[in-house]
C-alpha cells in the first residue's frame, strides 16, 4: 500500500472474495483440467532428451566481439571510476581491440555479453559477485563522486544494445544454503537464462551442501527436473590455509554419475568464454560446476588472444603446447588447474625434455578419447602421472584413477603425485604450503 501497488481496502477485499469462493465450493484455479496453460510456464520440450554428444558453435565474429568490448568499457558522461578500476577498464578496451591478450575477467564478461546480445538472460548472485571476490569481474561500476554508492551504479552488461537479454547481478548475503536453493529453483524455471552462483571462496559451498546433494546433483534423476545452473567455485592452493584453498572437488567427483552434470576446470580466458557460451547454446540443461581460479585471474600465461574467442571451442583436454621432440618423451603428466602453469614454468627452467604436460579441462564426463590421442603422440611413453595439488584422498585422483588405468598399456605405468592424504584440505602455514608445493612439482617432473 505504501508503494501504491494496491488500494487500502484491497487486501481485505481479496481475503473476503477468497473465503466466499471457498464457501461456495468454486475452484479459483485448477491446473489439472485439459489443455490448461499457466501464462508463467516455460516450455521445456526443446530441452527434453538433449545429450552430451550434442555439438554447438560457440564462436562469435571478431567484429562483434570488438563491438561488445567497446560497450563493456564505455561509461556514461561525467562518470568517475576508482583509479584502479579505471586502469582495468582501459586495459580491457585494449583487449577488445586486440592490442592486449584477453584475461579471465574480460573473457567471462564477453561470454555474458555475447549471450545477452543473442537474447539470453544472465543472472549472477553470490557474495561480492559484482566486483568479483578477487577483483576481476567488475560487472558493476560505481561513480566515485556520488555520496551513495547505489545512486552511481552502472552495469555495462545491461546497456549493450536496445534489444538484448535481461542482465541482473546481486551481491547476496552470507547464507549459501538459502541463496543457492533459490537460484536452483530459479534455474529450473528459466531454461533461456544463464543462472550463475559464485562462492566467495570455493569452500563456502560447504554451507549449501544439502542443496547440492539433494537437488543439484540428483534432481534430474529423482524428479526429471532439468536445471542449467552454473556454480563458480574458486579453487587453488595459494597458501591461504584450509578454508580458502579447496572447493572440495572430490565431493563433486563422487556425486558424478548418470551424466548428471559437468565438472570443469578451465585454465585460460578462452576456455571460460567457450564453456559459458556452450552452457546456453546446447539444448541440454544440466548443472555446470566450475573450479574457477584465483591467481590465474591475473596470470599472463592464462590469457588468450582475442582470435581464440572468435574461433575455436571449449577443449575438454589441452595437449602439450611447447615444441617437444615427441620421440624423447617418456613421461606424460596429466593435471588440472593452476598447477599446470607451475609445472610448465619449472620444466622450462630445468630444461626437461622427456616430460610432456596435458591439461584435463573437463573432469566429468571424462573425455578418455582425447587423452588417449595425446598419449599416442609419444611412441616411447613409459609413465602416465596424475598430478594434483590436493591431498591424495581429495581432488580428482580417487574418482579418476580407474579411468586412467584403462588407458595405460602393458609396458606403461600409472602413478599419482599429490600432497599426503589429510583430513584437512590444506596446511595452515604459508611456509609449509610452499614446501609441499615444491615437493609436488619436483615429484611430478621426476
Amino acid at each position: 500500500m505504501a508503494q501504491g501497488v494496491c488500494a487500502a481496502d484491497e487486501p481485505e477485499r481479496i481475503i473476503k472474495d477468497f473465503r466466499v469462493a471457498l464457501d461456495e465450493g468454486r475452484h479459483l484455479i485448477d491446473p489439472v483440467i485439459t489443455d490448461y496453460h499457466n501464462k508463467y510456464a516455460i516450455d521445456w520440450s526443446p530441452y527434453a532428451g538433449a545429450t552430451y554428444t550434442e555439438k554447438c558453435d560457440t564462436t562469435v565474429p571478431l567484429k562483434e566481439l570488438k563491438r561488445l568490448a567497446a560497450r563493456l568499457t564505455g561509461l556514461p558522461a561525467n562518470f568517475t571510476l576508482h583509479s584502479r578500476v579505471k586502469k582495468i577498464v582501459e586495459d580491457r578496451a585494449a583487449m577488445g581491440e586486440g592490442k592486449l591478450p584477453v584475461d579471465w575477467g574480460m573473457g567471462e564478461n564477453l561470454a555474458y555479453a555475447t549471450l545477452l546480445a543473442a537474447g539470453y538472460g544472465v543472472r549472477l548472485s553470490g557474495e561480492d559477485v559484482n566486483r568479483g571476490t578477487f577483483f576481476h569481474r567488475h560487472a558493476a561500476f560505481h561513480d566515485q563522486n556520488r555520496e551513495k554508492w547505489d545512486e552511481g551504479s552502472y552495469r555495462p552488461l545491461a546497456h549493450l544494445q536496445p534489444e538484448q537479454g535481461r542482465f541482473r547481478s546481486y551481491d547476496s548475503v552470507l547464507s549459501e544454503e538459502a541463496v543457492l536453493a533459490f537460484d536452483y529453483g530459479y534455474a529450473t524455471a528459466t531454461p533461456n537464462e544463464l543462472v550463475v552462483w559464485e562462492g566467495q571462496f570455493g569452500d563456502f559451498a560447504n554451507g549449501a551442501q544439502v542443496v547440492i546433494d539433494q537437488f543439484l546433483a540428483s534432481g534430474e534423476a529423482k524428479w526429471g527436473r532439468g536445471c542449467g545452473l552454473v556454480m563458480l567455485l574458486p579453487h587453488g592452493y595459494e597458501g591461504q590455509g584450509p578454508e580458502h584453498s579447496s572447493a572440495r572437488l572430490e565431493r563433486y567427483m563422487q556425486l558424478s554419475a548418470d551424466f548428471n552434470w559437468e565438472v570443469c576446470v578451465p585454465s585460460n580466458a578462452a576456455q571460460i568464454y567457450h564453456v559459458l557460451r556452450r552452457q546456453m547454446l546446447r539444448k541440454q540443461r544440466k548443472p555446470l560446476v566450475i573450479m574457477s581460479p584465483k591467481s590465474l585471474l591475473r596470470h599472463k600465461d592464462a590469457t588468450s588472444p582475442l582470435d581464440d574467442l572468435a574461433e575455436g571451442t571449449f577443449q575438454t583436454v589441452i595437449g602439450e603446447t611447447d615444441a617437444l621432440n615427441a620421440k624423447k618423451v617418456t613421461r606424460l603428466v596429466a593435471c588440472s588447474g593452476k598447477i599446470y602453469y607451475e609445472l610448465l614454468a619449472a620444466r622450462r627452467e630445468r630444461k626437461i625434455e622427456h616430460t610432456a604436460l596435458v591439461r584435463i579441462e573437463q573432469l566429468y564426463p571424462f573425455d578418455d578419447r582425447r587423452l588417449a590421442e595425446e598419449m599416442k603422440k609419444y611412441p616411447g611413453l613409459k609413465q602416465l602421472v596424475w598430478c594434483q595439488e590436493e591431498p591424495e584422498n581429495q581432488g580428482a585422483w580417487y574418482a579418476k584413477h580407474h579411468r586412467l588405468a584403462q588407458l595405460v598399456g602393458k609396458s606403461q605405468s600409472l602413478s599419482v603425485v599429490s600432497r599426503p592424504a589429510s583430513s584437512s584440505p590444506a596446511v595452515g602455514y604459508a611456509a609449509r604450503h610452499a614446501i609441499q608445493q615444491k615437493e609436488v612439482i619436483d615429484a611430478a617432473l621426476g
